[in-house]
C-alpha cells in the first residue's frame, strides 16, 4: 500500500474515532483499515492508537504522527492542485489540413485561447500528415483512416470525395452520367494526391478507375475551387470544401451514386496513459465544438461503416 495512503487512513481513524468510521469515509473494508494501521505501527515500532471497547484514541506518538501527517497530506494536495493548474498553461502544438484548419479548426482554437489565457498555441496547417512525435505535436486533426496503432483517435464525423462542376461548364459540355464519360471531359485535378491522374469511383478497392488527361493541375485547393467556379472543367474535392458552393448553386454535384465511401474526420494524439491537462482540455473542447459541424456529419442514408484508406 502507498505510504501516503497509509497516512490518510491513520488520520481518518483518528478523526472518526473508529476503524468502521474510517472505513465508511474512505470506502474501504474494515479489515483493510486494520491492516494499514498494523503496518504503520510496525514501521514506526510504536503503538499509535489505544483500542478500547468503544473507540480508538491516539497515543502520544500517534498524536505527533497525526499532526505531521495532516500537514504532509495538505502539502501533497496543494502540490497536486498547483501542478494541475500549471499544466493548463504553456505551449500546445496542433496540426490540421490546410482548408479544414482555416475554415473550422482556427475558430475553435481562437475560442479555446479565450477560455485559457495561460495557454499558447502553435497551429501548423499542412496537407501532409505530419508525424506527431518527430514534429513535437500534441494533437492532430486528420481526414482519413488512422494507420498508426500507437496513436489514439476520436471520431468527429466524416466527409466524402465529391465530383463537381459549374452550371456554365455543364451547359457548355453536358453532364456525365457515368464515370467512364469523364475521359471525354476537361478536368481540374489536385497534385496534392499521388494518384492525381486517376479518380476512383465506387465503394471497394476494385472500384472503377478512371484515367484522366487533366486540363489544369494545381497544388492549391482554393485555386482549384476558383477554376471550377469559372467553368474550366470538372473537379473533385472533399464534401466540406464544396458545401457552400453546392448550397448556393455555384457548383453542381455529379455522379453521387458512384462516390467512394466516406473518410473519417478524427482527432489524433499520442497514445499516452496520462494526457497532459492542457492537451486533454483542447482534446475535449475540440471534440465538442468540431463534432457539431454539419459539414462533416453523415448524409442521411449514406453508409459510414467503411472509408478509403487515405485522405488529405
Amino acid at each position: 500500500m502507498d505510504r501516503l495512503d497509509e497516512l490518510a487512513i491513520f488520520v481518518a481513524v483518528i478523526q472518526y474515532g473508529s476503524l468502521a468510521g474510517a472505513a465508511r469515509r474512505l470506502h474501504r473494508s474494515p479489515p483493510a483499515i486494520t491492516r494499514a494501521i498494523a503496518a504503520l505501527e510496525q514501521r514506526f515500532g510504536a503503538r499509535l492508537v489505544e483500542r478500547t471497547t468503544r473507540r480508538l484514541a491516539p497515543t502520544e506518538a500517534g498524536l505527533r504522527l497525526a499532526e505531521r501527517a495532516r500537514v504532509l497530506l495538505n502539502d501533497y494536495q496543494d502540490a497536486v492542485m498547483d501542478t494541475a493548474e500549471t499544466q493548463l498553461a504553456g505551449l500546445l502544438r496542433i496540426t490540421a489540413p490546410v482548408q479544414f484548419g482555416r475554415r473550422h479548426v482556427a475558430p475553435v482554437v481562437l475560442s479555446f485561447l479565450d477560455l485559457y489565457p495561460q495557454i499558447q498555441v502553435d497551429m501548423q496547417l499542412s496537407d501532409r500528415n505530419l508525424d506527431l512525435i518527430d514534429e513535437g505535436l500534441d494533437v492532430a486533426i486528420r481526414i482519413g483512416h488512422l494507420r498508426d496503432s500507437t496513436k489514439v483517435a476520436r471520431r468527429l464525423g466524416e466527409v466524402t470525395r465529391v465530383t463537381v462542376a459549374s452550371p456554365a461548364y455543364l451547359s457548355r459540355r453536358g453532364q456525365p452520367r457515368e464515370p467512364g464519360q469523364l475521359a471525354d471531359h476537361e478536368t481540374i485535378v489536385s497534385t496534392l494526391r499521388p494518384t492525381f491522374r486517376e479518380w476512383r469511383f465506387g465503394p471497394h478497392e476494385n472500384s472503377d478507375r478512371i484515367r484522366l488527361t487533366p486540363r489544369l493541375m494545381l497544388n492549391d485547393i482554393e485555386t482549384q475551387l476558383l477554376a471550377a467556379r469559372a467553368g474550366m472543367g470538372i473537379t473533385r474535392l472533399l464534401s466540406y470544401q464544396v458545401a457552400d458552393d453546392l448550397a448556393s448553386g455555384t457548383l453542381v454535384r455529379l455522379l453521387p451514386e458512384y462516390e467512394p465511401l466516406p473518410l473519417p474526420v478524427q482527432l489524433v494524439a499520442n497514445k499516452v496513459q496520462l494526457m497532459p491537462s492542457k492537451v486533454r482540455a483542447f482534446w475535449d473542447y475540440a471534440y465538442q465544438q468540431l463534432g457539431q459541424l454539419g459539414q462533416i456529419q453523415p448524409r442521411r442514408g449514406a453508409s459510414n461503416t467503411q472509408a478509403q484508406r487515405t485522405g488529405q
